[in-house]
């Protein structure tokens, strides 16, 4: 071969758009081309670099420096293109060989980036980002990301001194896609994406499909293969999911943020394998049959509490590795403990290194803030009807059931996405196409969420929080419902926690407040939720709504408990409500575990225990939750005496009666009709001396007695002790 000076080839107009990284594709340029029919010529560029030397299986020499910013060049007679070696010497003396990344053809197909851009590319997340793979033989990473209105894209790290003149990515078409495959780049570099707008502004953007993040305050996205990280255990437990109608399971949900359930030393985090061994042997211990994990996506403020997410398929380096998630899982998935995980497509913030105004335009929210802004919580809104944002959230939602076999997804501020006005005024809002306040691409988005990831993952449970009377939220997509498996019972929320903080003198004045629920309990499948939310923010905790002294305090919360897990619905309860925290949640510390070393604190721990375990055992509690064939009244008219009692059925005919006093007189030889003659056992007394009671019972059960009342031939006498509840369950 033979090389000639090359300084002509190139236009000082190009030369300047190379080292000046203003080029959309500089593919064009860099990298070995066809110069005509009998020689290749073979451009470098790369600012740091002294000399560049070329490697072939042919032979080796320096190129011609042709920019003394850094562009080298050399002429080669071939008559085609062939593999070659690069090795930069540095001025600080350094070399480094590899393959030129400029010499790969793409890794993305046509076929990726047409179901991208279309909105149908559910496992997109293998595609966008970045992957350790081998390409053409050689080992390395794949670069990937969407910014159309661009006018140039670098992957930036600490493999290249974060000076993005040196991989400038090429775009694919029109398809807004630019990608670059780079050698030698391995797991755990450091890197984000630098962003040249229209404008000519350099944003550095982390990545949206990044795997793993820095800790923060750092921003910047880490290389991580998550692929072959951990050894999964829970066959048992995934091979059984697809085959269960949770609608028909019971379902009590422990809800828990990571980093203030417990801490260790001087305050600082539990890492996930200890978080998952010691809320493992917690949640079985206490017969939970799930754990809610606040979102485990990464976020910069710790306050946060996760909603304002940054890296939508990171775990939050807060607490560990990815893989060391994926052990948090397994283990519970090992224990018979599901995993629900709070999910965020609602809304995303405005930190400069996330997805706002990403390539200078609004790319994953609207241009116009009465669109695509909440100004409540400072945070910009998706365009779910732009096809790519949603391939983005939709592919983020099957990710975490794909790699980490969550179990559900409970979906935040579902209201928000429903209604264009949502904690807006007048003036602030912008109609949908035909006037109204309906969001129709966030409705359209919600049902294909819901189909594809029920689809995808049978036996998995989708959860809208959802505060309004929006029409089918529960109900299939195929009969126009949203789809969702479950919804949070706001009303229900609101309305108890209203009836049961008043003090009982007065309770018999707003009886309607405790029976309401029961009027529209079954128009959606209901969860039953006393979540984070009503304990912070001045809401303070759980045990503190309770009226009374202390040891009515805590009656109070053994009936409110005792009285949710009757009523229809699947559970939720927000963690240090389980042994009567005092304090508001704070979420830069750990939850008050020294109050178990007191006995009422201890004993009402105790009775959730005991009161899940009956939960669990007793299907006519569960088995029915969204049917009027579960549930039937007893009596709900005696509110001078602020009792009501009801019957809760399964589908074999088994039945438990359910009477709660909330007063705190003792009601002595109450009767109440029951819907057979026979034999009542006592299989749950919020009373009981060892859950703190005053032990008031019926010594173990009554039978009943051919005397009718309340509409029923026959009745049991029974002692209903002072703001208690308790259950009876029929033996033939």
């Amino acid at each position: 071969m033979q090389s000639s000076k090359t300084n002509i080839i190139l236009l000082q107009e190009e030369i300047e758009r190379i080292v000046n990284a203003s080029l959309a594709d500089p593919f064009l340029f860099l990298g070995m081309h066809k110069l005509n029919e009998e020689q290749v010529v073979v451009r470098v560029f790369n600012p740091e670099a002294k000399k560049v030397r070329f490697y072939s299986d042919i032979e080796d020499r320096y190129l011609t420096k042709i920019d003394e910013r850094g562009l080298f060049e050399e002429v080669f007679d071939s008559k085609k293109v062939f593999k070659y070696e690069i090795e930069y010497e540095y001025f600080s003396g350094n070399t480094f060989r590899t393959r030129d990344p400029y010499s790969f053809l793409p890794v993305l197909t046509d076929y990726d980036l047409y179901l991208f851009n279309e909105g149908n590319h559910h496992k997109i997340y293998e595609k966008l980002g970045a992957h350790v793979i081998t390409h053409e033989g050689v080992k390395g990473t794949q670069f990937a990301v969407w910014a159309p209105e661009a006018q140039r894209v670098s992957v930036v790290g600490n493999f290249n001194n974060w000076d993005g003149r040196v991989h400038t990515m090429r775009i694919l078409g029109a398809t807004g896609v630019w990608e670059i495959f780079i050698p030698e780049v391995c797991e755990n570099d450091i890197y984000k994406f630098e962003v040249k707008t229209k404008s000519g502004a350099i944003n550095l953007k982390s990545d949206p499909y990044a795997f793993k993040g820095e800790k923060r305050p750092s921003t910047a996205s880490i290389v991580y293969d998550i692929e072959n990280k951990h050894e999964w255990k829970d066959e048992k437990w995934m091979n059984e999911r697809p085959k269960i109608n949770w609608l028909e399971r019971p379902v009590s949900v422990y809800e828990l943020h990571l980093g203030s359930w417990k801490r260790k030393n001087e305050n600082e985090f539990l890492d996930y394998k200890d978080l998952a061994h010691q809320i493992m042997e917690y949640v079985k211990e206490n017969n939970y049959t799930h754990i809610e994990v606040m979102p485990v996506a990464e976020h910069p403020l710790d306050e946060s509490w996760g909603y304002q997410v940054t890296g939508y398929y990171a775990v939050t380096s807060r607490f560990g590795e990815p893989h060391e998630f994926m052990y948090f899982v397994d283990l519970m998935h090992q224990n018979g403990i599901g995993v629900i995980m709070d999910w965020v497509p609602g809304h995303f913030p405005k930190d400069a290194h996330g997805l706002g105004r990403f390539d200078g335009s609004a790319l994953y929210e609207h241009e116009d803030p009465k669109q695509g802004e909440h100004m409540d919580w400072g945070t910009y809104i998706f365009n779910y009807g732009r096809n790519e944002v949603k391939n983005f959230l939709i592919s983020n939602a099957l990710f975490w059931m794909d790699k980490y076999h969550i179990d559900g997804l409970r979906v935040d501020a579902v209201a928000s996405m429903l209604y264009l006005d949502y904690s807006r005024k007048d003036g602030e809002w912008i109609p949908n196409q035909f006037g109204g306040r309906e969001n129709l691409e966030a409705i359209e988005f919600l049902k294909y969420f819901n189909s594809i990831t029920h689809q995808y993952h049978p036996g998995i449970l989708t959860i809208a929080e959802e505060s309004t009377s929006f029409p089918a939220v529960t109900k299939p997509t195929y009969l126009g419902g949203l789809g969702f498996s479950l919804k949070w019972n706001m009303g229900w929320m609101n309305d108890s926690l209203e009836y049961i903080s008043k003090d009982p003198i007065y309770r018999k004045y707003h009886q309607g407040d405790l029976t309401f629920s029961l009027i529209y309990a079954f128009s959606e499948n209901f969860k039953l939720v006393i979540s984070h939310d009503e304990v912070v923010h001045g809401k303070g905790s759980l045990i503190n709504k309770m009226p009374g002294d202390d040891w009515q305090k805590f009656a109070n919360m053994r009936l409110f408990y005792s009285y949710a897990y009757a009523h229809p619905g699947k559970k939720l309860f927000f963690m240090g409500s389980e042994f009567g925290q005092w304090n508001e949640w704070n979420c830069n510390q750990s939850i008050d575990w020294h109050l178990l070393q007191y006995e009422p604190h201890k004993k009402l721990l105790e009775f959730v225990k005991t009161l899940n375990k009956v939960y669990k055992e007793n299907k006519a509690l569960w088995e029915i939750d969204f049917s009027y064939e579960g549930f039937e009244w007893i009596d709900f008219n005696d509110s001078d005496n602020c009792i009501i009692s009801f019957v809760r059925k399964s589908k074999d005919g088994e039945k438990i009666i359910c009477a709660f006093n909330f007063t705190p007189a003792v009601q002595n030889d109450y009767r109440i009709g029951v819907p057979e003659s026979g034999y009542y056992e006592e299989i749950l007394n919020s009373d009981s001396e060892i859950f703190y009671g005053s032990n008031v019972g019926n010594l173990g059960g009554v039978y009943s007695e051919p005397i009718p009342i309340h509409g029923r031939n026959d009745s049991i006498r029974i002692n209903i002790p002072p703001l208690a509840g308790v259950y009876f369950k029929l033996k033939k």
